[in-house]
C-alpha cells in the first residue's frame, strides 16, 4: 500500500517532459473502455516496484465517474494488492483523457493516447513522459502485438530501453 500512497508524491516530484504535446483518442466510448485491462508493459514507477501481474477495472458510477480497482502481485510479499481510486472524464466524454485519484483531492492525468477500434489494445500517458502504460484486455498478449504497441511508444517519444514487459502469468487462465 506505502508504494502505491507515494505515486501522488511521484506524479507531482517528476522533472520529466510534460506530455501536453501528445494527442488523445476522438471518438472515445467510455462504456466501451470500462471492464478490465491488463498491463502488457509500462515504465517502471516506484509504486509499482516489484509488482506483476497488474490490472485496472474500470467500472462506470451512476454519477458519471468512473471506478478504478487496480491490483497487482507483489513478488516479495508473495500477495495480492489492491488499490481503489475514481477517475473522470477531463472534459468531452467522446476525448479519451481522465483524470485519476487513488487519494482525493489529488488527480493524475491519464491520457489515452492510442486506442484500437475493438477496444482491446491501448497505450496510456501520464502527465509527463516519465509514466507509460501498455494495456491489453487479454492477459496473454502475443509478442507480435507487444512489440507493434512498443514501436508506437517509441514514435510517440517514449524510449525503448525503459520499458518493462509485465508477467502476467497467474492472470492467464
Amino acid at each position: 500500500m506505502k508504494r502505491i500512497l507515494f505515486s501522488l508524491v511521484f506524479l507531482a516530484l517528476a522533472g520529466c517532459k510534460s506530455t501536453r504535446d501528445l494527442k488523445v483518442v476522438n471518438d472515445f466510448n467510455p462504456d466501451r473502455y470500462m471492464g478490465v485491462w491488463y498491463e502488457a508493459a509500462r515504465y517502471p514507477h516506484g509504486f509499482e516496484k516489484g509488482m506483476s501481474n497488474v490490472s485496472a477495472t474500470y467500472t462506470l458510477n451512476e454519477d458519471g465517474t468512473i471506478k478504478v480497482l487496480n491490483k497487482g502481485y507483489v513478488e516479495d510479499e508473495a500477495e495480492w494488492e489492491t488499490i481503489e481510486g475514481v477517475a473522470k472524464l477531463k472534459s468531452d466524454p467522446n476525448v479519451g483523457w481522465l483524470k485519476v485519484s487513488f487519494f482525493k483531492p489529488f488527480y493524475a492525468s491519464y491520457k489515452i493516447v492510442y486506442l484500437d477500434d475493438a477496444y482491446t489494445q491501448a497505450i496510456i500517458a501520464g502527465p509527463t513522459y516519465g509514466y507509460l502504460w501498455i494495456l491489453a484486455r487479454d492477459p496473454d498478449l502475443p509478442e507480435t502485438e507487444r512489440e507493434r504497441l512498443i514501436k508506437k511508444t517509441e514514435q510517440l517519444g517514449y524510449e525503448r530501453e525503459k520499458i518493462i514487459l509485465v508477467d502476467q502469468s497467474k492472470n492467464l487462465k
